[in-house]
């Protein structure tokens, strides 16, 4: 039976995985020990706890134990790995590079740089909001002391050539940041031979809980400095100082387990209900225009512009369905997106943009009702749209003509 509302902002959040939050419990109420406390039994199961965790977080993205470190999300990853690298590496450089279809998180932190005299470059993307791996090794100056791209977007879905970016940056002897939030547990990621040396992703993504994530920290070929942003206990080898969320981190080390053995069955259900939603959307409605590439994008992505209708109108009359008009983090403003703008895309398209999230507990009995919930809504906005019936009577007087 069809329970309503339907959860399709997979992008924004994901569910926990009930696997994930049975693994989770016992550390909240039985072995509740502070990872730190070497002296008793109640801390040294803390302990191995996570690194458990790490070493299940380490086999799904291909790196070394020691290379990983646990934080509170992406968000703090990400400053720990620009202002990190920045900081350590000023004498020798101040020039980054980016692009204009990052994260904000992305962005605010290089803007902050720039108030502290760092140059900062931010590509501009091509109409699927992704970068060539050419723009890139053009824009490196004997400067550049490090290159941050996003690898799959959070807004269009497209997947960045992260592999040859990295080779390039790796040729010129820069550092290659990577913002893997969306991409990891959602297609294959190996950060060795991917030719990365940073990269930022959450738990929450992926089937995890909430208020936790990881940076990995290439450790050798080359070897790099990476200044801490949080002093106190020396916690994750003095990178990152603060008491462990134990209970977090074991849900984040089961999420990657599951994500790591189930991905490669998984994947494919989850394109096909985009597919799905994206076939029934598109026939059955006129001006309707996908965002990102066509096929270089996440399985579960599908962000349309619907011509003549608002997508803050469109949100509100699919109150049982959960839709996002772009980041989560830029929900509560009333800001066109700054991804859509970079890509080219024009005023009337940004503001009708909807971003449909699919993830492993959608079901296709979902998705069939959605179809129908979208082809009525839009087409019931459309006929209260000026603009839609300008376009209709232009329509008519044309094959009259």
């Amino acid at each position: 039976m069809l329970k309503l509302p339907i959860y399709l902002d997979n992008h924004s959040t994901t569910q926990v995985d009930p696997r994930v939050l049975d693994e989770m419990l016992p550390y909240f109420t039985e072995y509740y020990g502070n990872a730190s406390s070497k002296s008793h039994e109640f801390g040294w199961k803390a302990d191995a706890a996570v690194e458990i965790a790490r070493e299940k977080v380490a086999a799904l993205i291909n790196c070394d134990l020691s290379e990983l470190v646990f934080t509170s999300g992406t968000t703090e990853s990400v400053n720990l790995a620009i202002k990190g690298v920045a900081e350590s590496n000023a004498s020798k450089g101040r020039h980054i590079i980016t692009t204009n279809v990052e994260h904000k998180v992305v962005i605010e932190t290089c803007k902050e740089l720039e108030r502290k005299g760092f140059s900062i470059t931010y590509l501009n993307a091509d109409k699927f909001g992704m970068v060539e791996p050419s723009v890139v090794s053009e824009a490196i100056t004997d400067d550049t002391i490090l290159v941050s791209v996003i690898f799959a977007s959070n807004e269009v879905g497209s997947v960045n050539n992260v592999t040859d970016i990295g080779r390039v940056c790796r040729e010129k002897n820069v550092l290659f940041h990577v913002d893997g939030a969306q991409a990891v547990g959602k297609i294959p990621v190996d950060v060795a031979r991917m030719n990365i040396d940073l990269m930022s992703f959450s738990a929450h993504k992926m089937y995890g809980p909430k208020g936790v994530g990881a940076l990995f920290v290439r450790k050798k070929r080359p070897w790099f400095k990476l200044n801490p942003q949080m002093g106190g206990g020396g916690q994750e080898c003095g990178l990152r100082s603060g008491t462990l969320n134990v209970p977090g981190i074991v849900g984040f080390g089961r999420a990657s387990e599951l994500l790591r053995l189930e991905m490669a069955e998984k994947t494919p259900k989850i394109k096909a209900l985009k597919d799905k939603l994206s076939e029934g959307i598109v026939s059955n409605l006129d001006d309707v225009y996908l965002n990102g590439h066509p096929e270089k994008r996440l399985p579960g992505n599908l962000n349309l512009s619907f011509k003549y209708i608002d997508s803050a109108g469109f949100m509100a009359a699919m109150k049982d369905v959960a839709l996002s008009s772009g980041s989560a983090c830029s929900s509560d403003t009333t800001e066109p997106s700054h991804v859509l703008k970079a890509i080219g895309l024009p005023d009337n398209l940004i503001r009708s943009s909807i971003r449909f999230g699919i993830g492993n507990f959608n079901t296709e009995e979902e998705i069939d009702y959605i179809i129908k919930k979208v082809v009525q809504t839009v087409n019931s906005l459309r006929e209260e749209s000026p603009a839609y019936a300008v376009s209709k009577k232009k329509s008519a007087e044309k094959e009259i003509n």
